[in-house]
């Protein structure tokens, strides 16, 4: 839909403004859709990222400053949803062996395994919807990765 009859504001300024209000409320849209999966599990937004990053990294161990780098919102507080997600079992935190101050992080098997059905369950080409194709889905990328040129 339309964002103008979405929201029930025809009125704005330019295309600039129009895209910028679009973009805000398509992240809450989004977000929505996948808080609605992650919910399932009680794992947020945030910890699912985190736990993402994990699995990209294992079997290696990851750190805090390397989860900072990769999250995309670069806001959150990554020792704190470590934390969360250790009180859950689904990381595990060890001091690491050549450099006592420094803590690795992994992900657990549990974790592991809440990643491999939600890899069924968050398919994100039908959260786009089925008119919005492959080709599509490049051209937006291709779009908002000019944006923030």
């Amino acid at each position: 839909m339309e964002i103008g009859k979405e929201i029930d504001n025809h009125k704005f300024e330019n295309n600039h403004q129009k895209s910028i209000v679009n973009l805000i409320y398509t992240y809450g849209w989004i977000t929505n859709l996948l808080g609605e999966k992650l919910n399932k599990y009680d794992i947020t937004l945030q910890q699912y990222n985190v736990m993402r990053i994990l699995r990209g990294q294992h079997p290696n161990p990851a750190t805090i400053n390397l989860i900072k780098v990769r999250m995309l919102d670069k806001m959150s507080d990554a020792s704190r949803i470590v934390e969360r997600l250790v009180h859950k079992e689904l990381v595990g935190r060890t001091i690491n062996t050549n450099d006592r101050r420094s803590v690795d992080i992994l992900i657990t098997k549990k974790g592991l395994d809440i990643l491999v059905k939600l890899d069924t369950e968050l398919l994100f080409d039908k959260i786009l919807g089925k008119d919005f194709n492959n080709l599509d889905a490049g051209m937006m990328s291709d779009l908002l990765d000019k944006m923030r040129a």
